[in-house]
């Protein structure tokens, strides 16, 4: 964000930025002079802050991204997204963290797992936990429920290569790469990588999913699996872009200010 804020700057153009404290305890003052600037960039995800932005969209102000976007990167919501748009996503359900979660692991033939808050953002590492079998499963979520976390998402393990992606949406901007411990997402990984694919084809399916879920500054983790395929497991609003933030944060830039140019 800062150095989106920088190359901004570059181009002429007058930039503040707020923390999200400050954001979210905005008087109608200072709501009114934020309304006279020409857009609001945000990686904000607090319940009020996420409400703010969406309220300025209703009223007409250019918002990047989305309010709706971010509401639809919580767990619960981007998997149902995700699958209704055909877009390769693991086997999933989710279930309120007090009633028993054995009988659906079995229907759908589910072991090895991962567990996610399902209404909002993960926060912490704690938000997200693997597990081995069905029984591991519910007593994590009861630690879930007594932490205060009413609904989690549960999805299949899959095996593969890990993928991470960034991208900014319409602009031709995607940059990918394999981190160095990509062959052991989740314990019992396997040995052989299969890091040979399609990179048009990442692009195609990334960018699609970041069209679903209407955000425009995107990035995310993909699985290659043995057979091939490639299957979108995480997408987040606003990422780092930490191996490439200086070519990320010029292109965001030139990004905005021509949305700019053509709403004006």
């Amino acid at each position: 964000m800062n150095a989106v804020g920088d190359q901004l700057r570059k181009r002429g153009c007058e930039v503040r930025l707020y923390s999200e404290e400050q954001f979210g305890g905005m008087d109608e003052n200072a709501i009114a002079e934020l309304k006279e600037m020409d857009c609001v960039l945000a990686m904000c995800r607090s319940p009020k802050c996420v409400e703010r932005l969406e309220q300025l969209e209703k009223e007409g102000m250019y918002v990047v991204n989305s309010g709706y976007g971010i509401e639809n990167c919580r767990r619960e919501r981007m998997s149902r997204i995700l699958m209704g748009n055909s877009i390769p996503y693991p086997v999933n359900f989710t279930v309120d963290t007090d009633k028993s979660a054995l009988k659906r692991l079995k229907e759908l033939n589910i072991g090895k797992c991962w567990i996610k808050q399902a209404d909002f953002h993960s926060m912490h590492k704690e938000d997200v936990t693997f597990v081995r079998h069905a029984e591991e499963a519910q007593e994590v979520l009861h630690e879930y429920f007594l932490r205060g976390i009413r609904r989690a998402l549960i999805t299949e393990h899959v095996i593969g290569d890990l993928i991470r992606f960034y991208g900014i949406r319409g602009t031709g901007f995607f940059n990918w790469f394999l981190p160095m411990d990509s062959r052991h997402y989740g314990p019992d990984a396997d040995d052989e990588s299969k890091a040979d694919f399609d990179e048009n084809k990442l692009k195609e399916i990334c960018e699609k999913a970041a069209e679903a879920l209407e955000i425009d500054v995107y990035g995310g983790d993909c699985m290659l699996l043995p057979n091939g395929e490639l299957m979108i497991i995480d997408v987040n609003d606003w990422p780092s872009f930490a191996p490439c933030r200086k070519e990320a944060s010029s292109a965001i830039a030139r990004y905005v200010l021509r949305q700019i140019k053509q709403r004006r």
